[in-house]
């Protein structure tokens, strides 16, 4: 225990005391009722004879890594990786998504050709943001966080890097309509918005030791304050229709 936490400690029990004793002619001291408890409910399992599913029903891209090819640094050192380089490999990689006929992210190959080495701040032309960089697979060494704009759209795309056997590799990728990503400890959170006003979705990348992936660990809808309603025309009432 600290010295602040124990002078506090002594200071409580003092006062205990005190209040004991000036309160003693007028409060018997007897224990007062805090209200009534909550009775515990146990878990109640639904459909017990529901067979049980043989595949998932939704495909979050757990586990999934990549190997970036033809992007290396010294000593495996990740700082002297260049988020660019690592950007237009994937490109290079999926055609389907950037580069042909009817590509969803047409744009952000397009702009590619605004950045520099070291990227843009993805507002202007270079759809490259600034990389960042932390441990998130506890081995000691750096990794890095990578974020480009998923153009012509509003969509983000959120990866993160890591080496492993002297090889950059993929191991998160996310594609979504993002308001804020997150750095907690060794998670990735990613907030997205809705489109009920005052809600938001959030997403929790972690690690995974025996995947060496970062899997969605966590899927919330979140309430994140009073919904700001929005003045609209007037409408007819139900009797006037």
């Amino acid at each position: 225990m600290n010295p602040s936490r124990t002078s506090r400690v002594i200071l409580a029990v003092l006062a205990l005391g005190l209040l004991s004793l000036t309160s003693g002619c007028g409060d018997a001291g007897g224990l007062r009722g805090a209200g009534p408890t909550a009775i515990a409910v146990s878990p109640a399992r639904l459909w017990p004879d529901l067979p049980a599913a043989s595949s998932p029903a939704w495909d979050y891209g757990e586990a999934e890594t990549e190997t970036v090819k033809g992007v290396t640094a010294p000593g495996d050192d990740i700082h002297m990786i260049d988020p660019v380089a690592v950007v237009r490999a994937e490109i290079a990689a999926h055609p389907d998504m950037y580069t042909a006929d009817n590509s969803p992210y047409a744009g952000t190959a397009a702009g590619m050709a605004a950045c520099g080495r070291t990227g843009g701040s993805g507002t202007g032309a270079c759809p490259v943001l600034k990389a960042y960089y932390r441990d998130l697979t506890g081995d000691g060494r750096a990794d890095m966080a990578l974020g480009f704009r998923l153009l012509p759209g509003n969509g983000t795309a959120v990866r993160v890097y890591t080496f492993q056997r002297h090889r950059l590799v993929q191991i998160m990728a996310n594609d979504d309509a993002v308001t804020a990503v997150e750095l907690a400890g060794r998670a990735v959170i990613i907030r997205s918005p809705s489109q009920i006003p005052g809600y938001e979705y959030r997403t929790q990348w972690t690690w995974d030791a025996d995947q060496k992936a970062m899997l969605l660990t966590r899927d919330e809808f979140l309430r994140t304050g009073k919904p700001q309603r929005t003045p609209g025309p007037a409408t007819p009432s139900a009797s006037a229709r």
